[in-house]
């Protein structure tokens, strides 16, 4: 009897492989990093090749480390970064260009042309819950369509495919050129700017906007639902591939957030924070996005309002990378805790300009407040604190938006190992911040999504029965001290306004 369900969590940095049990713990786990391109300022580019060749590498390995064999594997789950655009030729097998990631923002121009056809950043907002930004796949894939020679022609003659990341795994997991399975979930279409919320269909005239062909886009099913097998000859062969979740969406349905009200905050390379609002759509007023957060197989569907917010753990690499101020990311902590505030420095790392609850293409990264006192515990802090200030923004946000304030929050992601942060976070929101005991959530998700599918697990309850608390952050700051700072942080934030022109 097979004991086990596998997950595929095509990351940003990163493709891993995770074997689940029952009880929602990780058995074993591989992982690959993939290279972060930069072609020139603002451009991010991945390659699809090899991160396909990292994700067969870590199935393999994540067996291999759990001793176990494909037999034992009931069924397989995707995960995913979610927005990063790739094209591919449907014969050969081939990208036509790099993945395009979310955090690029070469699509400028396009989100301008768009949105001068009426309506400014709003155009598509009442159908697709998303503000024109250049965030979304939908112009990205019409950036390739432009920009590319000979793709435009292809793609029209059909020969060319479209996916995020999780089609473009899936795809390549059910045989490629060989009866490759071209399919998305709800979750991953809603975030292309080109599927109606409400119908759970493309949209034929924004495709028409856009210029994209209807038959390059992939089918949409549900989150959890059998869509293929893994072919013979990949490490998982005969598997059923059965929940695709992306993985902001993947970490709500691992926390256990399936009511409405429910909310948590991924610390990854952005933040990402996802409210359960249940079968309502909710249109924010406040610079969230309105996206499916998932659905089950026959099921209503389930929506969420998310702030989405581009750059977080990445400032940390950066401080790491570009600057060499700490060896490895877990330095950050020891340097933060030498000083016992930021020395009057705030760090607004908007790198991609500003997402929620701006919306600022044209804003750039800024470090304001330096003196001569500020030294490298101070800068060190105020990165850590850049992320919980933007919590909060959001936070607010879905406050007003939903008209319930948020009482606790769950936590999940790289970055909550961070004890300062977490405390920080806590004390700047003045809410209690709750860590799980698996924080591993966002592969969790999508195992989850993969077992219900073939009742390996039998419903939602049994998600909510392994969830479990590890640790739980209080807030200390007084209040006084609270909206000072947050006053300060603001103040910083349209320092990096009207940058580029």
């Amino acid at each position: 009897m097979s004991r086990f369900v596998a997950a595929i969590d095509q990351g940003t940095t990163s493709t891993r492989t995770m074997i689940f049990d029952y009880s929602g713990n990780v058995v074993a786990a591989d992982q690959r990093e993939h290279e972060q391109i930069f072609p020139q300022a603002g451009w991010v580019e991945h390659d699809p090749e090899q991160v396909w060749a990292n994700t067969r590498a870590t199935a393999a390995g994540a067996l291999a480390n759990a001793d176990i064999t494909a037999a034992d594997v009931v069924s397989v789950g995707i995960t995913n970064q979610r927005e990063t655009t790739v094209v591919w030729d449907r014969r050969t097998g081939k990208p036509v260009y790099n993945a395009i990631v979310w955090q690029d923002t070469r699509t400028d121009r396009i989100i301008t042309e768009l949105g001068e056809l009426g309506g400014g950043q709003e155009r598509y907002r009442e159908k697709t819950g998303l503000p024109l930004a250049t965030y979304f796949s939908g112009p990205k894939i019409k950036w390739i369509l432009d920009n590319v020679d000979g793709v435009r022609e292809r793609a029209e003659a059909g020969d060319l495919l479209f996916g995020n990341m999780d089609t473009w795994v899936l795809w390549n997991m059910t045989g490629g050129v060989d009866g490759g399975i071209h399919v998305t979930d709800p979750t991953n279409a809603s975030r292309t700017m080109l599927m109606d919320l409400a119908t759970l269909t493309w949209d034929e005239g924004i495709a028409a906007d856009m210029g994209i062909p209807l038959a390059m886009l992939p089918e949409i099913r549900s989150s959890s639902e059998v869509y293929g097998t893994v072919r013979e000859r990949g490490a998982l062969g005969g598997v059923p591939i059965s929940g695709i979740l992306g993985d902001q969406q993947a970490a709500t349905f691992g926390q256990a957030c399936l009511s409405p009200g429910e909310a948590k905050n991924t610390y990854g390379t952005g933040n990402f924070v996802l409210l359960n609002t249940g079968n309502n759509m909710v249109l924010s007023e406040n610079g969230l996005l309105t996206t499916v957060c998932y659905k089950i197989g026959d099921n209503d569907t389930v929506y969420a309002l998310e702030g989405a917010i581009a750059v977080t753990g990445s400032l940390v690499q950066w401080l790491r990378d570009n600057l060499g101020m700490i060896g490895s990311a877990a330095e950050i902590e020891g340097y933060a805790r030498t000083v016992d505030d930021n020395g009057g420095a705030y760090f607004v790392p908007a790198f991609s300009g500003l997402f929620a609850p701006y919306w600022r293409s044209d804003a750039r990264g800024a470090i304001v407040g330096l003196t001569r006192y500020v030294n490298k515990g101070h800068l060190a802090r105020a990165v850590l604190e850049a992320t919980a200030f933007q919590t909060r923004e959001v936070i607010d946000a879905m406050d007003a938006d939903s008209g319930v304030p948020l009482r606790t929050l769950k936590v999940d992601g790289g970055m909550v190992v961070n004890d300062l942060l977490m405390q920080f976070q806590a004390d700047i929101l003045g809410v209690s911040v709750i860590r799980p005991k698996v924080n591993e959530t966002t592969a969790l998700g999508a195992a989850y999504a993969a077992g219900l599918a073939v009742g390996f697990w039998q419903s939602e309850e049994d998600i909510r029965s392994n969830w479990a608390k590890d640790k739980q952050w209080q807030p200390a700051m007084d209040e006084q001290r609270r909206e000072s700072e947050y006053r300060n942080w603001k103040k910083a934030v349209t320092k990096t306004f009207d940058w580029v022109p």
